[in-house]
Parts: structure tokens; C-alpha cells; sequence
């Protein structure tokens, strides 16, 4: 007789399943993430509520908890797609929506990555902790990978205000966005427990004990403030009087270049008015001047109209200006450069901007990304990237120059202070994103800048915003989009050192070998339950 068939329960399971229960709980988990990247991005300039932050972490914690690291995957990557998308929509505004997609995607990338890691580790005792960790792990490697890495729309990046802005000068923007995914973290082990359903007062006592912890973090931010220093632009050390020009653009757009001499005429126009205004009395009469970055697009070194222009303007004002300029080489490269440019002697220091932006400033392996788009050849030359930390004499100060991008990287700006930088200028040019938030992002990561080195930034902008930012992160004055203006203000040279600039690097990787070192505890256990 043929054997009789084994019972349902006996049959061989030939891989995992997910239990019916919660194959039904994935779609809410998938609305959740995705609510808490459209949380995020709300944390951001453009909305500008950075606590929202927190919940945003927290729906991401809840979401992933317990689950696979495959299902992490895919919440970590819906989470990842509803933030980039919305927030990086600038770098489409002239040229299509696939480069725009395809950056987007890129990042949120490395969100399924956080998702994955983040749900393999939830079932650890002390999960928040690991979570947060792995925010900054994830970061570190957001940050360097691919080409140099893209480390826009960090956690620590969306807190221009509030209790956890001063932790920068502690730990950097790895530590600010370590506390405020911490208590993301802790809210949602608060939301757990109390969903838990179980009879007598232990999930309440840990509910509780969640949301102290989450209330004690944001606490310890504020109390972090009392022993930084003064928060003026004038104070912390003998003062220089720098002038911020903004001279516009004649259009919007990639080919705002196409019409050089009038972006250089605006630029010189400007600060004649200005020399007109210091010798009305108007106007203090500044030490230095700070135009932006692409503010000269013809080469000063060998074109001479272009380099009597800046002549006349550097005379006139009496002071030595920071011009941004393209200059032709080394050999068939582009330098984007700062020149310090005196009334007397012209042309002097320079710093060559030391991150060029891959496919925007440079084109690695141009006949592959040509295949996807041929807006790649707009860049018809490479730019090359210079090899030292832009601290450059000016008006009696050491100022720190670090040009557009470069203000997201953490070690860009770091070593310019490191040489010396008593105070830090962003050199930048925000034509070619149009009236989009991009600017507004990037005045917030030089306002986090400022309490992380506790130096006063003066950020020049061709088209907007240009800004000069207090050493506590404040604005003090900022222009509007596509305009021109000019501020004038006394700013301290200060050569204090803050402990975030005496740590480095090391919380950051601190932080990301804690996260670490969780996945590879869950990934031991794993291969032992194996054996």
C-alpha cells in the first residue's frame, strides 16, 4: 500500500514565510515609513520644523520593528524615496527629471540599507541605541560612496533651531543627528510598549522610562548651550569689517554663463555703489569683500578687461575682494577658484576648490552616464580639484573659504579651521537651481557649521540667499532669491576651539562601529542558531 500522505503540519517548509498576520501589517508599515519621510522633509528648509524630525525617525523605528532585514529593505527604501525625492527636486530644475530621479534613488539607496540593519537589530536589548547608531553609520557611508560621496540632507542638517543644534559644537553633525534619531527611537520603544497589551504596569513602567529618556536627550541639547561661548558677531576676539556682494545673474538657468561679463558687471556694480555709500558715510568702510562663487566665469589671469574690472572695484572700495573665479588649467582643466584680489597689487592667494561635483563640475566615465543622459556634455570641460585648505590672508584675518558643496563635508571644513580659519566664508552659486530650496538648504548646513567651530560664516551667493550667520547659528542677515544686495558687518576673528573641532572625526566613527558592531552581534547569532 502507498504510504499515507504526511499531515499539513509534517510537510517540509521549503524557505521562510512571513506568517499571514503579517503580510497584512505590511502595507500600514509601508504607509508609515513613507508619512515619515514626508516628516522629515518637512524638518527642512522649505517648511523649516525641525523637530518633526523625531517623529520621522520614530515612524521609520516602528515601521521596521521586527521584521526581516528584506522587509526593512523595502520600508527603509519607501522612506528613503518620499524624502529624496521631494527634497532633491532642485537638481532637476533645467536639466530633466532622470537626473533628479536617479539621485534621488541613489540615496534613498543607502535608506534600505539603514532599514535593513535597523530591523535586523530590533529585536536586541537596547535597540534604540543600536538605531541611532546606525543613523550615523549610515550617514558615514551616504557621505563618502560613490565618488566622494553625497552627504546632503543629513539628520543633524535639519536642525537650524532648538535643543539639539548646540550638540554640534560636542560632536559634529554626526552627534546631532545621533541625538535626534535617539529619540526617535525611544518614542516609538514608548508607542511598543504601550501597544503591547500586557496585563499589569511593566509596559507602562517602560513606556514611561522611554519617554524620559526621549525628553532627557533634547534637555541635555539645551543645557549644552551654557558653557559655549557668546553667541555676537563681535565678540570672541579683536573684529574685521567683511561686506557680503550679491550681484544677481541676468536669467535663471544653466546658461546664466553664457552672459559672464554681465554676472562680473553686476559684481563690480555693486561693490561701486557700496564704495559709493563708505564715502558718503553711509557705510562702514570694510576690511574685506566676499563675492561668490562663478561671480568671474572669464579668467581674470588672462583676460585683461576682465582683471581691470575687478581692479576698478577692489580701488574703489579699498579693500581687498574674494573673487570666485573659473580659471583656464592646469592643461585642459578648470580651476574653480578663490582669488584674493588687492586694490594695490592685485591678484593673490587662491584656493582651488578641493570637491568638484561629479557630473556637474567633472564627468567620470562620460561615455556611460552619456548613454543615460546627454545633458552630461554640458560639461564640455573637467574641472580639476585643489590639494589645500583654503585659509587665505585678508583685511589683517585669516578667513577660511570653502566654496558650494563643499559645506556639507564634514572634513572640508573641518581642516580649513584646523589651519586656521577665524572665520569661515562659503563662496557659492545658486543660479542654476532656480527658485527652489536649494540655497535655503545650504545657508542651513553653514548655520550648523557655525556652532560646530563656533566661528561667525559669511555666506556670498550670485543669486541668493547670501547670508551672514552669528557663531550661535542665528541669521543675521540673509538676502532674498534672485535679487542683488550687499551687507556690511564687524565680525570677531575668533581662534577658540570647540570640542567638536578637538574630537574630529571620532564620534562619527565611534557612533558607526556601535551600529556596527550591533549587525555583527545579530549576524553571529544568526550563524550559530545555523549550526
Amino acid at each position: 500500500m502507498p504510504a499515507a500522505a504526511a499531515p499539513e503540519t509534517q510537510r517540509p517548509r521549503t524557505g521562510p514565510e512571513r506568517p499571514p498576520a503579517a503580510r497584512r501589517r505590511l502595507p500600514w508599515r509601508t504607509a508609515l515609513a513613507a508619512a515619515g519621510g514626508l516628516l522629515l522633509l518637512l524638518a527642512f528648509p522649505g517648511w523649516s520644523l525641525p523637530l518633526l524630525a523625531v517623529p520621522a525617525t520614530a515612524a521609520l523605528a516602528l515601521a521596521v520593528h521586527g521584521q526581516r532585514a528584506r522587509g526593512g529593505a523595502w520600508l527603509g527604501l519607501v522612506f528613503g524615496l518620499a524624502f529624496f525625492v521631494p527634497l532633491l527636486s532642485w537638481s532637476g530644475t533645467y536639466v530633466g527629471a532622470f537626473p533628479w530621479l536617479a539621485l534621488a534613488v541613489s540615496q534613498a539607496l543607502f535608506l534600505a540599507l539603514l532599514g535593513a540593519a535597523t530591523a535586523a537589530t530590533s529585536r536586541l536589548r537596547l535597540w534604540p541605541l543600536w538605531t541611532a547608531a546606525l543613523w550615523v553609520a549610515g550617514e558615514a557611508l551616504r557621505g563618502r560612496l560613490p565618488l566622494g560621496g553625497f552627504p546632503w540632507g543629513r539628520l543633524g542638517f535639519s536642525q537650524t533651531d532648538g535643543p539639539f543644534l548646540s550638540l554640534a559644537a560636542y560632536g559634529g553633525v554626526p552627534l546631532v543627528g545621533f541625538a535626534v534619531a535617539l529619540c526617535g527611537a525611544l518614542l516609538a520603544a514608548a508607542v511598543l510598549a504601550l501597544g503591547r497589551g500586557a496585563p499589569g504596569r511593566a509596559p507602562v513602567r517602560t513606556a514611561a522610562a522611554a519617554v524620559a529618556g526621549a525628553l532627557a536627550v533634547p534637555l541635555l541639547g539645551g543645557l549644552a548651550w551654557l558653557p559655549l561661548p557668546g553667541s555676537s558677531l563681535t565678540a570672541g576676539g579683536p573684529t574685521v569689517t567683511v561686506a557680503v556682494v550679491q550681484g544677481d545673474v541676468p536669467e535663471a538657468g544653466l546658461e546664466f554663463n553664457a552672459r559672464r561679463r554681465a554676472v562680473l558687471d553686476n559684481h563690480v556694480q555693486q561693490t561701486l555703489r557700496l564704495a559709493a555709500a563708505v564715502a558718503a558715510g553711509d557705510q562702514a568702510q570694510p576690511d574685506l569683500v566676499v563675492w561668490p562663487e562663478n561671480s568671474s566665469d572669464i579668467d581674470p589671469y588672462t583676460n585683461a578687461d576682465a582683471a581691470r574690472a575687478i581692479g576698478t572695484a577692489a580701488e574703489a572700495v579699498g579693500a581687498p575682494i574674494l573673487v570666485g573665479a573659473v580659471v583656464d588649467g592646469p592643461g585642459e582643466y578648470l580651476s574653480n577658484t578663490g582669488i584674493v584680489w588687492d586694490p594695490a597689487t592685485g591678484p593673490g592667494d587662491t584656493y582651488v576648490k578641493r570637491h568638484p561635483v561629479p557630473l556637474a563640475e567633472y564627468v567620470p566615465a562620460r561615455a556611460f552616464f552619456r548613454f543615460f543622459s546627454d545633458k552630461v556634455d554640458l560639461v564640455r570641460r573637467d574641472f580639476t580639484r585643489g590639494n589645500e585648505a583654503g585659509v587665505l590672508e585678508m583685511g589683517g584675518a585669516q578667513v577660511g573659504d570653502v566654496i558650494c558643496f563643499e559645506v556639507v563635508y564634514d572634513s572640508l571644513v573641518a581642516d580649513t579651521v584646523e589651519a586656521g580659519a577665524e572665520l569661515l566664508v562659503v563662496q557659492t552659486n545658486n543660479a542654476t537651481f532656480g527658485f527652489s530650496d536649494e540655497s535655503a538648504q545650504q545657508v542651513a548646513a553653514a548655520q550648523v557649521r557655525a556652532v560646530e567651530f563656533g566661528r561667525s560664516v559669511a555666506l556670498a551667493s550670485t543669486s541668493g540667499i547670501s547670508a551672514v550667520i552669528a557663531p550661535d547659528g542665528s541669521l543675521v542677515r540673509q538676502s532674498q532669491l534672485f535679487t542683488s544686495a550687499v551687507f556690511v558687518e564687524e565680525i570677531a576673528r575668533r581662534d577658540t576651539t570647540t570640542l567638536a573641532q578637538r574630537l574630529g572625526a571620532a564620534p562619527e566613527w565611534a557612533l558607526s562601529a556601535l551600529g556596527a558592531g550591533a549587525v555583527l552581534a545579530v549576524a553571529v547569532r544568526a550563524r550559530r542558531r545555523g549550526r
